[in-house]
């Protein structure tokens, strides 16, 4: 990996410019930094671990925050198709290691700053308590920065110490994914001692039970990739995954067994789901909610998001392959269901569904503008009759996230309600996923995890002696228990940026290969304005099929190939020691 073109300046002086005040700029020239001059107290390590809190994305400004997130996958897609699910994906002439987050370019500079954190923290004169708390987030972000490296490329280079522009790790070799994780592991648990158990400051902090959570989802992807990947080109030789399966199992089951956080509810089976991701101001408090960035009008910290959400459809919707994965209310699947109702009409598809499909999609009559008491405007019909960023081109609309308040929407830059960043339901589908992998998984350990989810909305709980046949499981070469667990797991966790990490690590591309992806069956009478095979297309069977004139042999995945991403031309030329990954050649 070649760094000459990161200058080593900024990297070390990017936490004055984010954290620090304007008389503390004044301390220090700008041309050099003396460590001697800042590392003095706790609340320096604490300014300086403040620039890596941005990191955590929530879509940017302009988006529909985090329920865009599974934008790009069979659950949901775009008025454009994604180019990676589509195949479609080319090398980069320019770019390092590096993964977009809020549009920014985050990669070894920001490990590189973690590393000068470690290296210097204990310059500060002061008791280990006063500093682990700042200590563990470092280890924590160090761990997070490698983990999206690791999903994106696969093999990247392990660097844990701070290097200068003649230091042969610039040119070195990339490390084997299972030993970045393996390191990743370890500063995860770094992090986990040194943390203070949490919520720390109302939530905005990290703390010892995320990094917890954050373990258990690193391990559960690497166990998971390395099983289902075995014997492919993207497999680990000699590696089953299962010491990674039983790590994220036991971090899971730590963090429950801690009880600091809890599933959100208030018995409220209709509405606590749609609940928990529409708070107006603030998750301090909030049982479930581990960690939440804040905004705040008074300061300028704001968004966009419900100027999309409870207004129109973003351009993106759900698709037919997500709906159809709601169990009944029965807690049994659709097919040969008698209280299924069909598909005819949104009406149809909700009825006797999992509470959660109808807090997740609108359906008419919901509330998408309230003041004070009065409800002004209810829902009617999906945007898929507008353009661009107005339309839903599914008729699946996203509610999910959408707060019926105009006083965040009524102009640009109100948007003030909170995004969720880390949350405790997580773990309870980690840790009976990484059991059932392990072939391990009990009705108590059921009893701890899925059921509290279903509680929440009224749903029976999965009895692992009674699985119906599902003849849809998404999965058939997988056991009926894992099925059912992977199930859970999308509907719980629906539009919430999962899913293609999801797909990635079971290798599940059939799901979608070589098929295009099809939202509601069109529904002619209430679009009066669209023309049939001009403004909209349907399949054979009548459901809405937005890529057949851009997509028509569906999506060309190559398994081979696309599971990870290209390293670009300048980066292989710059150093001739890294190889390709498969299928880019």
């Amino acid at each position: 990996m070649n760094f000459k073109n990161i200058s080593l300046l900024s990297i070390v002086l990017v936490f004055i410019m984010l954290g620090c005040s304007d008389d503390y700029l004044k301390k220090l020239p700008l041309d050099k930094i003396s460590a001697d001059d800042y590392w003095n107290s706790p609340n320096d390590l604490k300014l300086y671990t403040n620039q890596f809190y941005p990191r955590f994305s929530d879509g940017g400004s302009w988006s529909g925050g985090i329920t865009w997130f599974d934008t790009g996958t069979d659950n949901m897609l775009h008025n454009s198709y994604d180019d990676r699910i589509a195949g479609y994906r080319t090398v980069p002439a320019r770019g390092g290691f590096e993964y977009n987050d809020n549009d920014e370019k985050i990669g070894y500079d920001d490990i590189r700053a973690v590393n000068y954190f470690l290296e210097n923290y204990s310059r500060v004169s002061a008791s280990a308590d006063a500093v682990g708390q700042y200590v563990g987030e470092a280890y924590f972000f160090r761990a997070y920065f490698y983990f999206n490296l690791v999903r994106k490329y696969g093999d990247v280079p392990w660097i844990d110490k701070t290097l200068s522009p003649e230091s042969e790790e610039l040119f070195g070799k990339r490390t084997s994914r299972k030993v970045v994780v393996e390191n990743i592991l370890k500063d995860l648990d770094e992090a986990i001692k040194n943390l203070s158990a949490g919520p720390i400051e109302d939530g905005n902090r990290l703390c010892k039970e995320v990094a917890q959570l954050y373990k258990s989802r690193v391990a559960l992807y690497e166990g998971t990739w390395e099983k289902y990947h075995a014997g492919t080109i993207f497999g680990v030789e000699g590696s089953d995954g299962a010491a990674f399966l039983q790590a994220a199992a036991d971090a899971a089951e730590a963090l429950i067994d801690g009880g600091t956080f809890n599933v959100f509810t208030t018995g409220d089976t209709k509405w606590d789901y749609w609940h928990l991701f529409n708070q107006p101001y603030s998750f301090a408090g909030n049982s479930e909610v581990m960690l939440w960035k804040a905004y705040d009008l008074g300061l300028s910290l704001t968004h966009n998001h419900q100027r999309y959400l409870p207004r129109i459809g973003g351009g993106r919707g759900v698709t037919q392959t997500f709906i159809n994965d709601y169990l009944c209310v029965d807690g049994n699947p659709i097919a040969g269901n008698a209280l299924y109702q069909g598909d005819a009409t949104i009406e149809d598809v909700i009825t006797n569904r999992d509470p959660r499909i109808f807090q997740t999609i609108y359906t008419p009559g919901w509330p998408m503008e309230i003041v004070g008491s009065d409800t002004l405007k209810r829902y009617e019909r999906s945007h898929l009759y507008a353009t661009g960023d107005s339309k839903c081109p599914t008729a699946y609309q996203v509610n999910k996230g959408a707060l019926p308040d105009p006083e965040q929407y009524r102009s640009s830059g109100l948007g003030v309600n909170p995004s969720i960043i880390f949350r405790y339901g997580e773990a309870l589908l980690n840790f009976a996923e990484a059991k059932a992998e392990l072939g391990s998984l009990t009705q108590a350990d059921v009893n701890k995890s899925i059921k509290l989810l279903r509680d929440r909305i009224g749903m029976p709980n999965l009895d692992l002696n009674n699985i119906q046949n599902d003849p849809n499981w998404l999965y058939p070469d997988v056991s009926p228990v894992i099925n059912e667990v992977r199930r859970e797991r999308n509907i719980e966790l629906a539009v919430e940026g999962f899913r293609w990490d999801d797909i990635a690590r079971w290798r599940a591309h059939h799901i979608f290969m070589n098929k295009r992806p099809l939202g509601a069956i069109y529904e002619a009478e209430l679009y009066p304005e669209l023309t049939l095979g001009v403004d909209v297309f349907v399949d054979e069977n009548g459901y809405i099929d937005p890529y057949q004139k851009s997509l028509p042999n569906g999506y060309e995945f190559d398994p081979n190939r696309d599971y990870l991403a290209p390293l670009s031309t300048e980066e292989l030329t710059l150093n001739d020691n890294l190889d390709q990954n498969p299928g880019w050649k």
